[in-house]
Formats: C-alpha cells, sequence, structure tokens
C-alpha cells in the first residue's frame, strides 16, 4: 500500500485546520502557505473534503474552512479512505464483498485478509485529535 501525496496532504490539511482553535474559519492561502501546497492542488483537496461532509467552507471576507464535527471524531482512515478511494492491500478486498473467484480456494487470502484487518484497525484508531496531542500543537496552527 502506498499513500499518494493527496491523502498525505489531505492529512496534513485537515490537521491544520483542526489545530485553529479560534473558532473561525481558516483561509486557504494561510493553510497552503502553512503546509508548502501549491494552491491548484490544495484547491482540489478542499473540494473532495468539502464534498464529503469532512469540511465546513464559507466564502467571501472571513471565509475559509473548518471542522464539521471535534477532531477526536475524525479517523486518519475516514480521511484516507476518502482520498485515496480505499486502502486495501490487494483489489479482492477493495469491496464489501470478496467477489473473486478464486477465494474459496486462495491460501493466501488469509494474509490479506489479516493485512487488511490490521490496516484498518489501526487507522480507525487515530483521531486528528490524537495526532495533534502526539505532536503537541493542540491549539495552534502547524
Amino acid at each position: 500500500m502506498l499513500i499518494s501525496t493527496k491523502g498525505r496532504y489531505a492529512l496534513r490539511v485537515m490537521l491544520d485546520i483542526a489545530s485553529d482553535k479560534s473558532g473561525d474559519y481558516v483561509p486557504l492561502a494561510g493553510i497552503a502557505e502553512h503546509q508548502g501546497i501549491s494552491m491548484k492542488y490544495l484547491e482540489s483537496i478542499i473540494v473532495l473534503l468539502s464534498k464529503e461532509g469532512l469540511l465546513d467552507g464559507k466564502r467571501g471576507k472571513n471565509g475559509g474552512y473548518k471542522l464539521f464535527r471535534d477532531p477526536s471524531e475524525y479517523t486518519v482512515l475516514e480521511i484516507l479512505r476518502l482520498t485515496e478511494g480505499g486502502l486495501a492491500p490487494v483489489s479482492c478486498l477493495e469491496g464489501e464483498i470478496n467477489n473473486c473467484v478464486r477465494a474459496k480456494s486462495c491460501q493466501t487470502l488469509p494474509i490479506w485478509e489479516g493485512l487488511n484487518n490490521i490496516i484498518n484497525n489501526y487507522l480507525g484508531s487515530i483521531t486528528l485529535a490524537d495526532l495533534l496531542e502526539q505532536t503537541g500543537n493542540y491549539g495552534e496552527n502547524i
């Protein structure tokens, strides 16, 4: 599994916004500057995060973005699944149901299922709040 720049940047963007405790909308230009992400690429990430209901956006003066929920309610798994389209280690585990014709006889399937469970359990157990606390940035922009 290789996480793309889109996934890594989305996580950084969410952390940047989560670290702002002012309650105000965080301007896109500020996020771009803090994170060293081009505005064009950042806009494509923000659109995805907003469209899926992770961020609230406001246009105009004092506009920007903020979280809909508390940082403790966002998991790394949720953000990466959204941006990566899935995190399964093999294609047969990408959907809800394994439709592979070899699933019943596949000797390696238990390995991939186990790895998939580890990935999902680990990333699902880490929240934005956890990351902010671990890095000592809770309550300040990173």
